[in-house]
């Protein structure tokens, strides 16, 4: 079910290497993707090229997601929960988007990990069962939220 364990240092210097470089990428075509959500023929009419943007995106999410799943399990609620969250609350702007998720998604993960340690102390639940209670119904309602409005 995935947690945070204690891994050698050596590991995460190699993972954080690469969800740097993976990161730089992201944040640099930030304002190309604000573009590409407006629509991809509007994106192309100001020049963007849609199609290496997408293709961009699709690698660097690969590359970021799976070094980090293979190395705490599959808790990617929290990867799926806290951005479309923060679409919510902040808007759409993928320069401001992109670094809250980073820190909200970091602060939301430490705080399902406290509570799966402390709800049945001594034991310890895997911290992918609190984001999948939490992440489960999330979902559910904002489904619901957008077919209401697709109505």
């Amino acid at each position: 079910m995935g947690g945070i364990d204690a891994v050698e240092y050596r590991t995460l210097g190699w993972l954080a290497l690469v969800v740097a470089v993976a990161c730089a990428v992201v944040f640099r075509l930030g304002p190309e993707w604000n573009l590409l959500a407006v629509g991809e023929e509007w994106a192309a009419a100001r020049g963007v090229s849609t199609r290496h943007l997408l293709l961009t995106g699709f690698i660097a999410g690969s590359v970021l997601t799976g070094p980090v799943t293979a190395l705490t399990g599959p808790i990617g609620f929290v990867g799926l929960i806290v951005p479309h969250a923060l679409r919510l609350r902040i808007g759409a702007d993928h320069r401001v988007l992109m670094p809250c998720s980073f820190l909200v998604g970091a602060a939301f993960l430490a705080a399902c990990d406290a509570v799966a340690r402390v709800i049945l102390a001594p034991a310890d639940i895997p911290v992918g069962i609190v984001t999948a209670i939490l992440g489960g119904p999330f979902f559910i309602w904002l489904l619901r939220k957008r077919q209401r409005s697709i109505w």
